[in-house]
């Protein structure tokens, strides 16, 4: 059982810190097309992305765009 615990903590961890390095990227990518639409780098992203994963990140950015409309 131990080794789940540090495995599902591992996986988490993984996830998130690539899930705010995609934030990093798309939020410069999107600033130098022009587009003024950023996801804040945060403890609440940090979960968003490490309980989701990527698919957590694209669900920021849609909340983020349908917020603009």
């Amino acid at each position: 059982m131990p080794e789940k615990r540090s495995h599902l903590f591992t996986n988490f961890i993984v996830r998130a810190i690539v899930g705010m390095a995609l934030i990093f990227f798309v939020n410069e990518f999107l600033g130098y097309q022009g587009i003024d639409v950023r996801v804040g780098m945060n403890p609440w992203t940090f979960l968003t992305s490490g309980i989701l994963g990527t698919p957590g990140v694209a669900l920021l950015y849609g909340i983020s765009f349908y917020g603009i409309m």
